[in-house]
């Protein structure tokens, strides 16, 4: 009996044994086809990667390290630590005067096209025959190419032909000369810049459109008005839209470029500098005078100023962004 125990004992050994090497025979199988998937998953991102890496990420660290140099393009990259971000705040007049109109820009064209592509949303979220025609129509100026548009603008605000002054003419307005004249030329752009808020418009609407027309209805028979239905109501309920668009908007606004390019003769940043934005005079730099070093560090500039405006929308969104199930995220 002793030595069936001891031969019994043997033969499950033996089996355990087999059984864990069989469990490490399908570990091995599992694990290397997961990694025959990750290399295949990397094959398919690797255009992306090779893409970030070579046109995003060098680039990007190359004009760091620029930016601490004296660098036209065709010299060797001297390095002279902050001396270029010096020059911004001591030196150099038109960066205060470009930094100047752009915070102009921003402060304005934010908050006024934010305010007309919702208060157009609102009008075009009622329910009367041929809205899609009007929806439709207002969308149109935001897919219409740029440089033409400006082109367009340009003769629509000339002084003497433009249809603007000549529509303001037919009430007895004397029209301003906008673009010739440096106290219009800001106010111009912004004009030109709500003709196109249909893009801003569709977002809103598709946004009015989900909110539930039973929570309009409990406040009618609260005996809420309209304001108050658009103010304790519309307004919270599409929250997460106007602080995508307040977001986006405050980033595409201190990048305002093309508009003063083409409009202004040369890109010279029209009468007076006062359509020299930032990114124009960024431009002027970089491709003008071949300053690169000094461009990037203006770049740099904007980066981090635009971050911390970033950030700081960020945190106040969570104080007035209500978003579906009434938890702030």
């Amino acid at each position: 009996m002793g030595l069936k125990s001891y031969d019994t004992t043997i033969a499950r050994r033996g089996t355990d044994i087999a059984g864990e090497k069989e469990k490490k025979k399908t570990a091995g199988k599992r694990l290397s086809r997961q990694t025959r998937e990750n290399i295949f998953g990397y094959l398919f991102i690797s255009p992306w990667i090779i893409g970030f890496l070579g046109l995003t990420l060098g680039p990007l660290l190359f004009s760091l390290f620029a930016s601490f140099t004296d660098y036209n393009i065709t010299s060797k990259m001297n390095f002279i630590g902050l001396d270029n971000f010096k020059r911004m705040f001591t030196i150099d007049d038109l960066f205060k005067t470009s930094l100047w109109n752009t915070l102009y820009y921003v402060l304005f064209s934010v908050p006024l096209t934010t305010a007309g592509a919702i208060f157009l949303s609102v009008l075009l979220n009622q329910k009367i025959k041929g809205m899609k025609f009007f929806r439709t129509l207002y969308y149109l100026p935001a897919i219409l190419s740029g440089v033409a548009v400006y082109f367009l603008w340009m003769q629509l605000l000339s002084p003497s032909t433009g249809l603007v002054n000549t529509f303001l003419g037919w009430f007895g307005i004397e029209g301003p000369a906008w673009l010739f004249d440096p106290e219009w030329t800001k106010p111009a752009l912004l004009l030109m810049k709500m003709w196109s808020v249909g893009g801003g418009m569709l977002l809103y609407l598709a946004s009015l459109q989900g909110v539930s027309s039973s929570m309009y209805e409990a406040a009618e028979l609260d005996g809420a008005g309209a304001m108050q239905k658009f103010f304790y109501i519309t307004l919270p309920m599409i929250s997460p839209i106007i602080f995508f668009d307040v977001l986006t908007s405050t980033i595409g606004s201190f990048q305002i470029f093309q508009e003063a390019y083409v409009m202004t003769e040369n890109g010279s940043g029209g009468p007076g500098n006062s359509l020299l934005f930032y990114n124009l005079h960024m431009w002027n730099n970089a491709f003008e005078v071949f300053d690169m070093g000094y461009a990037s560090a203006m770049a740099w500039l904007l980066f981090i100023v635009v971050m911390i405006l970033t950030v700081i929308n960020m945190k106040l969104g969570k104080k007035w962004v209500h978003y579906e199930g009434g938890d702030n995220k």
